[in-house]
């Protein structure tokens, strides 16, 4: 039997990470693109640092830019190390900076993000999906997710990373992309708004080729803070019986070094005993992403060309664990839930439609 301290990375690892260069197949395409003048509200970024002002969004509706946002277009994707010890950095006193009273006014830009088929397949068998060239919908969340991944780490942003928990996630997809085709990723974030906790936000991530939006993200995250900031509250009714299992998986601790290694969020209460026990965990926990795409794999020969998948993360999957997946069709679609084995408590909930 494995000893626990094999499956637990190292503090180093855990700030650190592995980072890879996504891009570098289009260096000399872009270098032709950076030589072409640049509209005068369009920013150019290399070294991943700015001084971002704040500001409020209106809603970005598909193939529209709010107005009032500024667009920062970096050069490639940033590793997510780095931005892993800078969001450390900030939880310390007097180093980490002042929160903005708002979101950033500002909207991340990378162009011609290549897949990689070694990455795409270590994806897949983690998650649980067909070895296919044809991109599982969350995959393009991972693809993109160090853009996001900046964008959070940013000075001024009004929610700090460390410890916040993804309490929804929803994802659109407009149409199929396939694993030779090269997307261009812009990330933003909107609505921050009170919460019975303290505050949460959306981080909208958007994928388009050619010009054509063919995905988009919204990831929503809550800030916990002393201070509650009122809100809806919870209804804390009787909790409703779990729907009969269509499949139980087991939950190992591995599942939460290898969707870091393939996702590159090295989020600590997801990869470490120590790292789970500083905010409040007895041990790790699975990404909820990866919980995610594990429910969509088992509907994967069921799911239509363009669709949007929307789920609620309810309580943490600890590891190890089992868990019970169930899914029903509807008329528009499928419902699907993710509970304890044990003890039936809700760990996510879904839909595709």
């Amino acid at each position: 039997m494995a000893k626990d301290h094999e499956e637990d990375l190292t503090l180093h690892d855990l700030i650190e990470g592995p980072t890879r260069d996504l891009t570098a197949a289009r260096a000399a395409a872009l270098a032709q693109t950076n030589a072409a003048a640049r509209p005068a509200s369009v920013d150019h970024e290399v070294d991943g640092t700015s001084g971002d002002p704040q500001g409020s969004q209106p809603h970005d509706r598909r193939g529209e830019r709010a107005a009032g946002r500024r667009r920062v277009e970096l050069e490639r994707l940033p590793g997510s190390g780095g931005l892993y010890r800078r969001a450390l950095l900030g939880v310390v006193p007097g180093v980490g900076g002042r929160r903005g009273a708002d979101v950033p006014g500002v909207e991340l830009a990378v162009g011609g993000v290549s897949v990689d088929p070694g990455h795409l397949a270590d994806y897949d068998r983690v998650c649980g999906f067909r070895l296919t060239d044809r991109l599982p919908a969350t995959y393009l969340h991972v693809l993109g997710f160090p853009l996001s991944l900046r964008l959070m780490t940013g000075p001024g942003f009004p929610i700090p990373l460390t410890g916040v928990v993804h309490v929804a996630n929803r994802i659109t997809v407009h149409r199929p992309v396939e694993a030779g085709e090269s997307v261009d990723f812009h990330t933003y974030a909107e609505n921050l708004r009170p919460h019975e906790r303290g505050r949460q936000l959306d981080v909208v991530l958007v994928g388009s080729i050619g010009g054509e939006e063919v995905w988009r993200g919204v990831s929503t995250y809550l800030g916990k803070e002393r201070a509650a900031g009122g809100g809806p509250r919870r209804d804390r009714g009787d909790r409703p019986a779990p729907p009969a299992a269509s499949a139980r998986w087991r939950v190992t601790p591995r599942v939460g070094t290898d969707y870091a290694r393939v996702s590159g969020d090295h989020n600590l209460i997801h990869t470490s005993k120590l790292g789970a026990r500083l905010f409040g965990f007895p041990r790790p926990i699975a990404h909820g992403m990866w919980s995610k795409a594990r429910c969509l794999a088992a509907l994967e020969p069921r799911l239509p060309e363009a669709y949007t998948v929307d789920v609620s993360f309810k309580l943490p999957v600890p590891l190890p664990s089992t868990v019970a997946f169930s899914a029903s069709a509807t008329g528009a679609g499928w419902d699907f839930a993710l509970h304890s084995d044990r003890d039936g408590r809700p760990h996510l909930t879904g839909s595709v439609r």
